[in-house]
């Protein structure tokens, strides 16, 4: 008889059967499933792919070529009337290195509504007041390296079960001749049900600092469109290199603070609350893999990498500069000589 292996609904990683809890277990995100549940949730997703999906993922395997930097390890899709020369990370050359999976076609996308002279634009007013970066990093050199790149997103929309059990405090306090009481009322406080969490982002892209793509939040997804070719137009876009079973536990770590702040806003009236049981588990994930737009640029110095990112949608945008030490230092010598010249004329006029 053959064995049945079921992967997890939330990372896709391998379930193994629990003898002591009798439940299918992930031993990857720690989700936890009885045997008629997994069935039923595998049931549900057995539906077959439409045509037109295939289609469409043959289309890009097609026209989508594959570009390798053998520096840094990245790699860069572009359409085939594009030709990508330089690595948008470590600014050195790329080859081209085959086409695309039709399995990495992105479901949807948002495209860019920052041109490039929006982005250089906003680089340069932000760089204006950091007087003690390096002026090369300030250069139009530099500057021309920002690259439109539509970095490679995981959106889940998490079905959780949510069990909470605590109790609640309400206290009242009065005086009556000489003597002070106050009087505790104690409350069971059960919340208990479902929560769907919707559009939860994860970067699937390793190179890039994922602190830096949170910093660029939020995308405004009611401008997702179906996947086209004709948006990698005179842009390229980023091959994720991290897939959903590693992103999932930064995914849970979100989306189990969503559920938190919920709870935590159906209970009110107490003057404490302190919780007993508090359960929260991933029933099943939906996955969409998209592609967001991003002004992306690396400078490196000193031996390090130093990211500016621009949200290629709103306008945000976020990073740190390089500290010129050679310039803080002539500053620091400036200042002191400037304070020293008027220490020694106020000597002069006291004397």
């Amino acid at each position: 008889m053959d064995s049945v292996e079921y992967k997890c609904p939330n990372c896709n990683a391998d379930l193994k059967f629990s003898p002591a809890t009798q439940r299918l277990e992930c031993e990857y995100c720690e989700s936890s499933f009885t045997v008629e549940e997994i069935k039923q949730i595998c049931a549900a997703a057995e539906n077959s792919i439409p045509p037109e999906t295939l289609q469409a993922q043959q289309d890009f395997e097609s026209h989508t070529n594959l570009y390798h930097c053998k520096s840094c390890g990245a790699e860069i899709m572009a359409d085939d009337q594009q030709t990508a020369t330089f690595c948008y990370y470590c600014h050195n050359p790329v080859i081209l290195s085959g086409k695309m999976s039709g399995s990495y076609k992105p479901s949807k996308v948002i495209g860019f509504r920052l041109t490039r002279e929006n982005a250089e634009n906003a680089f340069k007013q932000w760089i204006k007041g950091r007087m003690f970066a390096p002026t090369d990093f300030k250069s139009q050199q530099q500057i021309e390296k920002i690259t439109g790149l539509y970095v490679p997103f995981w959106l889940a929309d998490c079905n959780i079960d949510v069990d909470y059990r605590g109790e609640g405090r309400k206290s009242r306090s009065w005086t009556s001749g000489d003597y002070r009481y106050t009087e505790t009322s104690i409350y069971r406080l059960i919340r208990s049900g479902t929560v769907v969490t919707q559009g939860i982002p994860a970067d699937g892209e390793s190179k890039i600092e994922d602190a830096l793509m949170e910093a660029i939040e939020p995308y405004d997804y009611n401008e997702l469109k179906d996947f086209s070719m004709s948006y990698l137009s005179g842009f390229f876009a980023d091959k994720y290199d991290v897939d959903k079973a590693t992103v999932f536990p930064r995914i849970r770590e979100r989306a189990s603070k969503a559920c938190l702040d919920i709870l935590k806003d159906s209970i009110s009236g107490y003057s404490a609350d302190t919780p007993n049981q508090n359960n929260i588990n991933f029933r099943s994930t939906d996955w969409h893999y998209i592609l967001l737009p991003v002004w992306f640029m690396s400078y490196k110095y000193k031996g390090k990498v130093y990211e500016f990112a621009i949200n290629g949608q709103t306008g945000k945008l976020a990073g740190t500069p390089p500290l010129s030490k050679g310039k803080l230092a002539a500053f620091c010598a400036a200042i002191g000589g400037i304070i020293t010249i008027l220490g020694t004329i106020g000597g002069g006029m006291m004397a």
